[in-house]
């Protein structure tokens, strides 16, 4: 297949930049984001009055004809997987996947294959259009492996665009349901000494830190309060749990999104999750309170008790108003009865 072309002029007062300018000015109907469009200048497919240019930092100037050769997109080397998906919404530019516990989303060194994104080159097919120049489905956003619940994957590049500019916008509406050791009480007055923790009218924790990398343990996320990148978790209790209560179904939304951000602030909280093996540090929970049935659950619960419940966006393509809910899977259903909770909350 040949290349397309896409041509027009640099509008009035453009950036000083090339790559800055193209990244104004190229239609919209293109779907050449910045990072694709900087790939492209570096593959010398950009022409200015005829001319190659392949140095983003060029100057450029009102006027000016720029064409864009844009290859047609590749075959992904991610080989296509029969594996099943909990499919909640699919359109022609996007999918809504409620995720199960143990499912990696995207392929590493360490899991090359049985990813979410196996299974949605294979369920998709050729109904990927391309995302960044590539037959691959587009991740915008992750949940860890041993979470389960609602993400979004763009299946077009218009769509790819749109999601990732609401993700950085900290636009979308994403809510998760934990179960947690303790009740994080603004009455409890171990919290009024906690650095980065504060309340909220109605009861709501927010916790506000920094996150890095651990500088010893690379699979770590380490709370910081200088350096790394800001961090915002706010946490309502659902439902104390015992009596008297020593833990609790507490829902969680993001005003940012980082990596393992709700496990680690809850962590540095006091308030871990039970089952988390690398943040929840297990602990004892006291039989009296919750039965010796609801103890063996807790110190054996799998894998850390969190699930992403609601998911919230505009649609990018067509602009309509997309919520969606995911109930609580069996395994913490059953904690939480077990914990003397309600089920399926």
């Amino acid at each position: 297949m040949s290349d397309a072309l896409v041509s027009f002029e640099i509008a009035e007062n453009p950036p000083k930049r090339l790559d800055k300018a193209l990244s104004r000015d190229v239609p919209e109907a293109a779907s050449l984001s910045r990072t694709r469009l900087a790939r492209l200048i570096a593959e010398g497919a950009v022409r200015v009055n005829g001319v190659v240019i392949s140095n983003p930092k060029a100057g450029i100037t009102e006027g000016d004809t720029v064409e864009i050769s844009v290859p047609q997109a590749e075959e992904s080397h991610i080989g296509p997987e029969d594996i099943a998906l909990n499919v909640v919404f699919e359109d022609d530019d996007l999918i809504v996947i409620n995720k199960p516990a143990g499912m990696v989303v995207h392929p590493a060194p360490g899991t090359p294959n049985g990813t979410l994104v196996n299974a949605l080159m294979h369920h998709c097919g050729d109904k990927l259009s391309g995302v960044g120049g590539m037959k691959r489905p587009g991740i915008v956003h992750r949940i860890d492996k041993d979470t389960s619940g609602l993400l979004v994957v763009a299946k077009s590049d218009p769509a790819h665009q749109g999601l990732a500019a609401q993700f950085e916008a900290h636009s979308v509406e994403r809510y998760y349901r934990a179960i947690c050791y303790g009740v994080p009480d603004a009455n409890d007055p171990r919290l009024r000494g906690v650095r980065g923790v504060s309340f909220e009218p109605g009861n709501i924790m927010r916790i506000n830190t920094h996150l890095a990398r651990h500088k010893t343990d690379r699979q770590r996320q380490a709370v910081l309060f200088e350096g790394g990148r800001h961090a915002v978790t706010r946490v309502r209790i659902v439902e104390p749990l015992g009596q008297p209560a020593v833990a609790a179904l507490v829902e969680c939304w993001l005003e940012t999104g980082r990596t393992h951000q709700i496990r680690v602030h809850m962590a540095h909280a006091g308030h871990g999750l039970i089952g988390d093996p690398v943040y929840g540090r297990r602990r004892k929970l006291a039989e009296k309170a919750i039965g010796t049935g609801g103890a063996l659950a807790a110190r054996s619960f799998a894998r850390q008790a969190l699930h992403a419940a609601v998911l919230g966006f505009e649609h990018p393509v067509t602009g309509e108003s997309l919520r969606f809910e995911a109930p609580m899977p069996q395994d913490m259903s059953d904690l939480l009865v077990a914990l003397g909770g309600e089920r399926g909350r």
